[in-house]
């Protein structure tokens, strides 16, 4: 199967530091992938590379077959990726709405006459409880679904989600875990996502691959091999 996304030889960093060296990664259509490690270790440098918020220094980024490492970011959300950044970066000043409709713009035509699909409300009810509450206003775990709806509103292929369950309560990760399996579902979304919480990536993740000093240092199948064998690897 031809891969959504495919990585080969990504190296990228800041300015003359060099985080990614050599990174390898291809996600079929529909799949889920746990990309898991410690701190620090290039996961969310790697997001910022696909989404071209860090400039490659070597390799390339293939979106659908179609090269897309020398394209600005706003080109590469409108060619189908949706970004979730950790410490989700929801406009504080800005109703739940209006939040929304900022995603708009990552639609292959832009916002134009669109408006915010009902599907998002759908899945995330609190939403449309508070849609007219400001960002800044809502509790983390709001602010997390939030965040979501957002880059659900430019209709993506790929979604990549940074560490979603940081600073969630327990019972709020139960809900997007729920609303995930439904998303990847009836959406049929390719997923890659950063999670230090195992068993929640365990419980939607097809495969995994383990970062260690910017580069990827195995692969699995969720299926075979459980979160508890593969902790030691990430020191969780």
């Amino acid at each position: 199967m031809t891969a959504l996304i495919a990585l080969a030889g990504v190296s990228s960093g800041y300015g003359q530091s060099q985080v990614l060296w050599d990174v390898d990664l291809a996600l079929e259509p529909g799949s889920v992938t746990a990309l898991i490690g410690r701190n620090g270790v290039g996961k969310t440098t790697l997001f910022r590379t696909i989404m071209g918020i860090r400039p490659l220094f070597g390799g390339s980024i293939r979106l659908a077959g179609v090269e897309i490492g020398t394209l600005p970011t706003q080109r590469r959300a409108r060619a189908g990726i949706g970004y979730v950044p950790q410490g989700r970066h929801i406009f504080p000043q800005l109703s739940v709405a209006e939040n929304l409709e900022t995603g708009l713009a990552a639609r292959p035509d832009g916002a134009g006459s669109a408006r915010v699909p009902d599907m998002i409300y759908d899945l995330f009810p609190k939403l449309a409880e508070l849609r007219a509450r400001k960002g800044g206003f809502l509790s983390g775990g709001e602010q997390q679904q939030l965040a979501i709806g957002r880059a659900l509103a430019g209709d993506p292929k790929l979604l990549l989600l940074d560490e979603p369950t940081e600073g969630i309560q327990p019972n709020v990760v139960q809900m997007i875990e729920e609303v995930l399996l439904k998303v990847r579902r009836e959406l049929g979304l390719t997923v890659l996502i950063i999670e230090q919480y195992l068993d929640f990536a365990w419980s939607f993740a097809d495969h995994y691959a383990v970062m260690d000093g910017g580069r990827i240092t195995r692969r699995g199948d969720t299926a075979t091999e459980a979160a508890a064998d593969v902790a030691h690897l990430v020191h969780i």
